[in-house]
């Protein structure tokens, strides 16, 4: 591969800005130079473009941010998006079980991955954690189509041996195909596995001990579950688990809570469970937009900022509502000020950047767009409606980047990069080959 040189706006952070001050790097007139897919060189045109005579350079109008990263959502449920009238069990009974059935047949698992993989770069998203179903084939389709992508993503077959027929699995099988999974795809390429429960109350107790073995045995994946989402199934988690000190503290009995876990939702945890992810360094993935569709609450940001609880951003379609990263960092913003809360725009940018990509251990190949990561990265126009164009025309950056969370969706995604490849490219209309 030829050496390639980007030129523009380039804006990135460096670590979390409510941890430590200097995390923004903007170079209002930037440099990007990529060989072999990786970042070798990022700063300011005019100092960095003499060490390279006769590089070719792109020049791309807009904001040059990292690719986004999706901390949790369910690709099985990419078409069930948008139902109507239920709370979280409900909704699962009636909307989701019904539609994860399918995935049982390989070539259906496979025309939805490729068609979730086309929304993710549509939407700027170039990794993200990812639920499968019960079914081994769903994760099999799942990593083949990320694969020949070249994309780096995690993902699972779901462990549910207390779910409805015709969508669980047994202690033993779950054990089984996981190894299997992981002996094929960990590690493979850009892929990561992730040891998938789906939440408490789908599992036994055998189930559990079975999940906690396969992270104790294969100590490089990550494990992905559901923590505290809704107040109907805290109580009934609680119910069940009477010796748990709370629903976290179920998870840690079957040693399911280490610095390689990755929580969804945690809306409703006491400070001891917050003292515990802590000190794990196991992290949450925030899900704002799903949070308020299923009524389920809002994330409490500034309790998780006092206990150090690390926290990336997540879509978790089908309860959210859109794919968008930058949607859902709007929405974040105005659930966080419910609480009181005033999520900083570069922030924000953060969580869906760098913050996922720490808590999915990625962070050292993708999320900051520094010298050495990987050249996924995404450029947004902040001019893409008329509106947004009008409200941005005279504005500051930090302007500038909570307008496009807020009014911003997949329409402000001019082109989507991925190893320094055009992945999507709005303009052609679709996804470049």
């Amino acid at each position: 591969m030829t050496m390639q040189g980007f030129r523009g706006e380039i804006l990135s952070l460096s670590h979390d800005p409510a941890e430590a001050p200097d995390a923004l790097r903007h170079d209002a007139d930037g440099l990007l130079v990529v060989e072999d897919g990786r970042i070798v060189a990022r700063g300011p045109y005019a100092d960095l473009v003499a060490r390279f005579p006769g590089l070719e350079v792109e020049a791309l109008e807009g904001l040059i941010v990292p690719g986004f990263i999706d901390a949790h959502v369910h690709y099985p449920q990419l078409d069930r998006i948008a139902s109507h009238g239920e709370q979280l069990l409900d909704w699962l009974e009636r909307h989701i079980f019904p539609a994860e059935q399918a995935f049982a047949d390989p070539a259906h698992a496979s025309a939805v991955a490729e068609a979730f993989l086309d929304e993710l770069l549509r939407h700027g998203t170039t990794s993200a954690l990812v639920f499968g179903t019960v079914h081994a084939a769903s994760v099999d389709a799942f990593f083949a189509a990320a694969e020949a992508r070249e994309l780096r993503m995690a993902c699972g077959k779901v462990l549910m041996d207390l779910g409805p027929e015709g969508l669980k699995d047994t202690p033993a099988s779950g054990v089984a195909e996981s190894e299997v999974l992981i002996r094929r795809w960990h590690g493979r390429g850009r892929l990561t596995y992730a040891v998938t429960p789906r939440f408490a109350l789908t599992s036994s107790d055998a189930q559990l001990a079975g999940a906690g073995k396969l992270l104790a045995d294969h100590p490089g994946v990550l494990l992905h579950t559901h923590l505290a989402e809704n107040t109907r199934e805290i109580s009934e988690v609680a119910a069940r688990f009477t010796q748990a000190a709370d629903y976290l503290d179920v998870y840690d009995g079957f040693g399911l809570v280490t610095q390689r876990s990755v929580f969804a939702h945690g809306i409703h945890l006491p400070d001891r469970s917050c003292a515990r992810l802590a000190e794990a360094g196991a992290g949450v993935a925030v899900c704002p937009s799903s949070n308020l569709f299923l009524g389920s609450g809002m994330f409490d940001f500034a309790q998780a900022q006092r206990h150090g609880v690390r926290i990336g951003l997540g879509s978790d379609i089908g309860a959210g509502t859109s794919l968008s990263l930058l949607h859902n960092a709007g929405v974040a913003y105005q659930a966080g000020l419910f609480k009181g809360y005033r999520l900083d725009p570069f922030r924000a940018l953060w969580l869906a950047t760098g913050g996922s990509a720490r808590l999915l251990h990625i962070d050292k190949d993708v999320g900051m767009l520094v010298e050495g990561q990987e050249a996924d990265f995404v450029v947004l126009d902040d001019k893409a409606t008329p509106l947004m164009a009008r409200r941005t025309a005279r504005a500051t950056l930090d302007e500038r980047l909570f307008a496009l969370q807020v009014l911003g969706d997949d329409r402000a995604v001019r082109r989507t990069y991925v190893l320094g490849r055009c992945a999507w490219d709005r303009d052609a209309l679709g996804c470049v080959a």
